[in-house]
């Protein structure tokens, strides 16, 4: 485990002037991003420029915590558009980092603010009489706080029910919890507890409802068992 460790380190290592190199090549409207996945609260290792507002030590976003609940089968994700929190419209790519048995550890991540662009080409297709958008861009929330990411996830989840906690049968909280358990969600240190006390349920009945949505479904999350939680008191 050591020697894997060294070597996804010297991996790190070797990425941190390519964080540099192209974020400087392409100029102030592109931000890139290193991640290391063996840390989810603190995953931002380098960064260069500021479309999202990341700084090092920062944790990861959904699309990382997604990457790490789909474990072997995790792949890159190339040019897709999200928009941050404050609306920001960012066109990214999630390219990850593999070890020499191919185990995912992190990922180098290339994030540019198209806004300027899409305004540019909003007002040339209504020159040319076509229009163009990217309003159905998925809202994505970076923050350096790995906190603020589950709330969002939780709340998005919950808006799209339409529902409070409370207002929920059983069949939805099993849903639930197993779609932010497909996001990485549980992951996370301490997230169990989070969600927990978002809904205003146990930390006990936390973890039923997730062995059950687990079960349910037939598999666990990243291929471990139920106890994953647990080693991360």
């Amino acid at each position: 485990m050591e020697s894997q460790d060294s070597e996804r380190d010297a991996i790190l290592r070797a990425l941190t002037p390519v964080v540099d190199g192209i974020a400087a090549t392409f100029g102030p409207v592109c931000e890139v991003v290193l991640h290391d996945y063996r840390r989810p609260e603190g995953s931002v290792v380098a960064v260069a420029g500021a479309v999202t507002g990341r700084t090092v030590g920062g944790a990861m976003s959904e699309i990382g915590m997604r990457a790490l609940a789909r474990g072997e089968d995790a792949v890159d994700e190339l040019n897709y558009v999200t928009r941050t929190g404050a609306g920001k419209l960012v066109k990214s790519s999630t390219m990850l980092l593999r070890d020499s048995t191919d185990a995912v550890f992190g990922a180098l991540c290339v994030n540019v603010d198209v806004g300027e662009v899409d305004r540019v080409q909003g007002l040339l297709a209504a020159l040319a009489g076509t229009a163009g958008t990217h309003a159905d861009a998925p809202v994505t929330t970076f923050g350096d706080d790995i906190d603020s990411v589950v709330d969002a996830l939780l709340d998005t989840h919950l808006l799209r029910q339409g529902q409070t906690w409370a207002g929920l049968d059983r069949s939805r909280r099993l849903a639930l919890f197993r779609s932010l358990d497909e996001r990485g969600v549980f992951a996370v240190r301490r997230a169990i507890e989070q969600v927990a006390a978002r809904l205003g349920i146990s930390r006990a009945s936390a973890y039923s409802y997730l062995s059950q949505a687990r079960a349910a479904h037939g598999t666990t999350a990243n291929g471990t068992d139920d106890t994953h939680q647990e080693a991360h008191p």
